[in-house]
């Protein structure tokens, strides 16, 4: 057993509670974790709150700021390797994934170390005589960001990096299920050489320290990634204390194959979409419409190429699909397609669990094809490898059906036909779409939802300017005194 501590105010603390979690290839225990107290998640908060006005970061220069943060970038790419593994060991992601992914968050620390000291304001041509009026950006102030376990590097890594490049404080608080990576990142943090207090990591319950990181009167934002069950409440909380909120959601998102796609590209983008992170991913394709004059075909290459999926051990370099994170995923997967079954979806393949997995939380690559969306696996976010495919017609009926959803994070357009791919893109409502590709990310593009998706963006250079809040000063440059207010000019 591995036993992780909580990093506030740059000590790490074992807490006073603890809980275990369980390793999803087996299910059997293996690592302890602090779980916050109340008084523990407001000394975090505290910590934050004292280390924003100290010298020790409120006086370095942006370029000071930087420099610390690519020194905490330097520091995850030469620990991506175990930094992988463990998030592997604790999440039931593949190994092959998790460290190159892991590798890849230090490029985020980079880009938003970059723009550290490019972060300016501007001066205002007024319209009025004798002023001179500019603005300027401060940092928001103490910032939350609650993370999902399903990518806790990177899905922190888009809130840290432009909350410090800023100049704000943390805490961070790690999802309850599979936080070991994030703890690990701590001791980074500590390396890297931040002020104590700067950056905060823990995690724990939603009560009580869900409760208290999102009422706290010191706190300023709160960046969160997750459902939208969770995010209603973090949305009632932040009345307490009016923080910015940014929502960063789930989704059911769509991907439209036309008959005049590349075949095998496509092909490539539904499995990629779905079964790539054992289909764990908040832009899963999930709802896949496929042209009619090509359904046939698209989904005995899908079926073809699932008989060669490698279904079993994430630390197995071979292995293509992982565990799932949980037994109640599997268990919710089991029932949402049974009951799909039942409402006359046919099974094209999998749907239960691999017979050759007598431990752990594996679920079978599935495949459903459905005559319309009216059901549970085409409405549902199942967080599995669980693929609904619906025929369709016509372009307008394609648009139509990726769009009667109430979610809108990500889709998925193939077709060879260059105004088509626009046409279609301008319609879709979502916050990201792939063309001829699916789940391509970067520090670079900004990427968030619509509707019950979210509407916030993360990553791009928009991103830092939600971390900073605008400050107008006003210069009077006459030599004259300032007029008497009471005669009106």
């Amino acid at each position: 057993m591995e036993h992780f501590k909580h990093y506030i105010n740059g000590k790490f603390s074992s807490g006073s509670e603890r809980f275990e979690t369980l390793n999803p290839a087996n299910g059997m225990p293996w690592a302890t974790f602090p779980s916050a107290t109340e008084d523990e998640s407001n000394f975090a908060i505290e910590s934050a709150h004292k280390a924003l006005y100290d010298n020790a970061w409120s006086n370095l220069t942006p370029t000071q700021r930087g420099k610390l943060i690519h020194r905490l970038g330097d520091l995850i790419s030469e620990h991506a390797s175990e930094l992988g593994d463990l998030e592997t060991r604790d999440s039931g992601k593949l190994a092959v994934e998790t460290r190159a992914q892991s590798s890849y968050v230090s490029d985020y620390y980079y880009y938003y170390a970059g723009l550290a000291d490019k972060i300016q304001g501007e001066v205002l041509p007024i319209d009025k005589p004798d002023m001179r009026v500019f603005t300027t950006r401060e940092p928001i102030g103490v910032v939350v960001a609650i993370v999902p376990w399903n990518a806790q590097l990177f899905l922190s890594a888009t809130k840290i990096a432009p909350a410090l490049a800023a100049g704000n404080t943390l805490v961070v608080k790690a999802s309850e299920q599979a936080p070991a990576a994030l703890f690990k990142f701590a001791e980074l943090v500590e390396k890297s050489g931040f002020p104590p207090g700067v950056i905060n990591i823990i995690t724990g319950f939603a009560e009580p320290c869900g409760r208290v990181l999102t009422t706290h009167p010191k706190v300023a934002r709160i960046a969160f990634t997750g459902g939208t069950e969770v995010a209603r409440h973090i949305v009632r909380n932040s009345a307490e204390n009016f923080a910015h909120v940014s929502l960063e959601l789930g989704g059911k998102s769509p991907m439209l194959i036309f008959e005049d796609c590349n075949i095998d590209g496509a092909v490539n983008g539904i499995i990629a979409g779905n079964f790539g992170a054992s289909g764990q991913s908040c832009v899963a394709g999930s709802r896949v419409f496929i042209q009619r004059s090509i359904h046939s075909k698209i989904v005995d290459k899908i079926k073809e190429r699932a008989k060669n999926i490698i279904v079993g051990d994430p630390l197995d370099s071979d292995t293509q699909v992982g565990p799932l994170a949980t037994k109640h995923q599997v268990e919710r997967a089991l029932s949402v397609v049974k009951q799909s079954i039942k409402q006359g979806a046919s099974l094209i393949f999998g749907g239960n669990k691999p017979s050759h997995k007598k431990e752990g939380w594996y679920f079978e690559p599935t495949l459903l094809d459905c005559p319309n969306q009216e059901f549970d696996c085409v409405k549902t976010e199942l967080f599995a490898p669980v693929i609904s495919v619906i025929a369709f017609d016509t372009e307008e009926e394609a648009i139509r059906m990726a769009n009667d959803s109430a979610y809108g994070l990500g889709a998925g357009v193939f077709t060879e036909n260059l105004a088509r791919a626009h046409r279609v893109s301008e319609k879709i409502q979502s916050g990201i779409v792939w063309i001829n590709t699916y789940r391509a990310i970067s520090p670079i593009a900004p990427f968030g939802g619509v509707k019950q998706s979210g509407g916030s963006r993360e990553a791009g250079i928009d991103a830092i300017h939600e971390y900073t809040r605008t400050k107008t000063t006003w210069i009077n440059t006459s030599s004259e005194p300032m007029s008497n207010p009471f005669i009106m000019r």
